[in-house]
């Protein structure tokens, strides 16, 4: 497969993002921010130490990475719906010599783009106004999750965008299965507060492995293979029924 297709495309999608970037920041910024002032700073008090650590700065990794992968299923989920069913700039790709993989891939590489860029804006504003510090060896460890994990929500978000034709069910599946995914995930509390007989069904969920894996990597340094692998795996497997899917839905 050829990244030339898919390169243009997503050079595409970042003028773009270009174009708005101070709009979009102001607003990603805006929902984590409320989260770690509500619970971070107002709750620290109530709630001490959490796993050896402050609460602050326990939640903090969690919320980065949430801005990040958040970022990265909402920009390919809605681009590729608004570009499929308004713009109908899918169709104009379909005449050039871009294949289907490609188009996907390039969604996957804007999805992740405009993850990192708003992590990485969220990860500074908590760095300005918080003591939340991490050694700079972490950032390598952390990368390694962020990146599959990055994926995995930019392959769903296509995924949502190929098969669903109404916005209001875009909102309903965000509301009903990706964001629980989340907050189930041990993003505001450790996985030992659930009931012994839920912690494994818990820790099967890609989410947990990636926010768990995160956390222990940027906090602590330590790099989980085990969380790795489950997070990789299912970012390969979700990639390749974006695909699949996205081939059928083009061929009807």
């Amino acid at each position: 497969m050829r990244l030339t297709g898919s390169l243009a495309i997503w050079r595409r999608d970042m003028l773009v993002l270009r174009r708005s970037i101070l709009s979009e920041l102001v607003a990603v910024v805006a929902y984590p921010l409320t989260m770690y002032l509500a619970f971070g700073i107002g709750m620290k008090g109530y709630i001490g130490l959490v796993e050896g650590i402050p609460y602050s700065l326990f939640i903090a990794p969690g919320l980065i990475t949430m801005t990040a992968v958040n970022a990265a299923y909402n920009e390919s989920v809605w681009s590729l719906w608004f570009h499929r069913r308004v713009q109908f700039t899918i169709e104009s790709y379909r005449v050039t010599p871009v294949s289907v993989s490609e188009i996907v891939v390039a969604k996957i590489l804007s999805g992740f783009t405009h993850g990192l860029v708003k992590g990485l804006t969220v990860a500074l504003v908590i760095f300005a106004i918080t003591p939340f510090r991490f050694e700079p060896a972490n950032l390598l460890i952390y990368l390694a999750f962020l990146l599959p994990g990055s994926a995995l929500f930019s392959c769903a978000g296509i995924i949502c965008g190929t098969i669903m034709d109404k916005p209001e069910t875009i909102g309903k599946v965000e509301a009903v299965f990706v964001m629980p995914l989340i907050f189930m995930s041990g993003l505001f509390f450790p996985l030992s507060s659930y009931p012994v007989d839920l912690v494994p069904w818990v820790r099967l969920f890609p989410t947990t492995a990636l926010f768990e894996g995160a956390r222990q990597a940027l906090v602590s340094g330590v790099f989980s293979p085990l969380f790795e692998l489950q997070v990789s795996l299912t970012a390969l497997v979700t990639f390749v029924a974006a695909v699949l899917i996205f081939r059928w839905k083009m061929a009807e």
